[in-house]
């Protein structure tokens, strides 16, 4: 049966994505995806493409505002500069994007096809299809304005395609995935839920199947039944991270891990040595999105707390710690392609470590002060937003701060 990844519901946001950091997302989603290439293969990157916490949690350890309808459109994009110059290589393709180049689409795809041995034609159906589909046959009151095809040279795919609601200024993001995909006419998504916007017509929905067959006449098709579960990821308005939007258990031992204990007292953490404990801390959190099964990004704002936000929140993008953790996974990967596996399984470490931690891990309640904290250390580390480079507080308070 098909995985249900899910849909999200995300607040408009019209800002911008600056050069700085625009770059710095394209070496990490590089770095990233060559990762979970190496270690988990090209048909697990397309299946965590398809999820939407998966996919929301990357673009938070990637820089962008935790929430927002931009993560799709920027993360997307710097997947796409950074990873079809490697396709060849990777075996992975990213088709599309938004506005007038969601129309590249099928063009784009029948290249592939010419590069891989894939079925062209049938790429290109599956492509409109879904657009189709999300655009007419469920009439939820969100219009298609980005529309991103992934393939494999395998064959496996995902769609993801973002729709816009200028009544609620809300968009809605669609996921799809081709494992075992039975039918675009009767319950086709990995899911789409959302807020309740009032009654809509799906005419995918397995109860029209009397109306599909009378505006269907032609076809033949018997689908059976897709998996009744639906994942659904709805984000709130209010653009400030707040304690109830992250698991507390989690981040405080990732926080622990990266704060508490030199990698001295770890022999899995000798080959990081030499790396900041701010930088363990962003690393720990980019080691969770490369391995972390889907249980563990049902809050996505805790990846915020890897390399902040372009907005200011939960605190500036720190620049030093951004440079460094690509440079950290960016020296794995390439020696791991050489077969010195040793940096990339201490990367992995840091996951295995931090959720060994939270069995016996109890948090505070000084989540706030966490964040001012991050603050008012932003400008060490070159912090910077869309307003300019972080600078040092008026007073500094010397807090010493723990969230255990």
């Amino acid at each position: 049966m098909m995985s249900r990844a899910g849909s999200a519901d995300l607040p408009l946001h019209y800002g911008y994505v600056p050069q700085w950091l625009t770059e710095r997302m394209a070496k990490l989603g590089l770095a990233i995806t060559e990762s979970i290439l190496i270690e988990y293969g090209k048909k697990e990157m397309i299946s965590r493409l398809s999820d939407p916490f998966w996919f929301q949690s990357l673009g938070a350890v990637m820089g962008m505002d935790w929430h927002s309808s931009g993560i799709t459109t920027s993360v997307l994009g710097a997947l796409k500069r950074a990873v079809n110059p490697h396709s060849k290589e990777l075996g992975i393709y990213i088709c599309g994007g938004k506005g007038r180049f969601s129309k590249e689409a099928p063009k784009e795809l029948l290249s592939v096809a010419e590069q891989t041995g894939l079925d062209g034609d049938h790429l290109v159906r599956c492509s409109k299809l879904s657009a189709k589909v999300d655009n007419t046959a469920v009439q939820d009151g969100f219009q298609l304005y980005t529309h991103n095809f992934i393939v494999c040279n395998t064959g496996e795919w995902t769609v993801i395609q973002q729709g816009m609601s200028a009544g609620n200024k809300t968009a809605r993001r669609y996921h799809w995935y081709s494992e075992q995909l039975q039918s675009f006419v009767e319950e086709p998504h990995t899911a789409v839920c959302g807020l309740n916007q009032g009654p809509i017509l799906n005419v995918t929905a397995l109860e029209a199947a009397a109306t599909r067959n009378a505006m269907l006449a032609v076809t033949k098709e018997k689908p059976e039944l897709m998996m009744q579960e639906i994942q659904q990821l709805i984000m709130p308005a209010h653009h400030q991270v707040h304690a109830e939007d992250v698991n507390l258990k989690r981040l405080g031992s990732v926080l622990w891990l990266a704060h508490e204990h030199e990698a001295k007292n770890f022999e899995e953490l000798l080959l990081l040595q030499g790396v900041g404990p701010r930088t363990i801390q962003s690393l720990a959190l980019v080691s969770e999105v490369i391995h972390g099964t889907p249980s563990r990004f049902k809050d996505p704002a805790r990846f915020a707390f890897a390399h902040g936000g372009k907005d200011g929140h939960p605190f500036p993008v720190p620049i030093k710690v951004y440079d460094e953790t690509i440079s950290t996974l960016q020296t794995a990967v390439h020696k791991a392609k050489l077969g010195q596996n040793d940096k990339q399984q201490a990367i992995k470490a840091l996951h295995t470590l931090a959720a060994k931690a939270e069995k016996d891990f109890v948090p505070n309640e000084r989540f706030e002060e966490l964040i001012e904290k991050e603050r008012n250390e932003s400008w060490k580390y070159d912090g910077r937003t869309v307003f300019g480079r972080a600078k040092p507080p008026a007073k500094s308070k010397g807090v010493q701060l723990r969230l255990f």
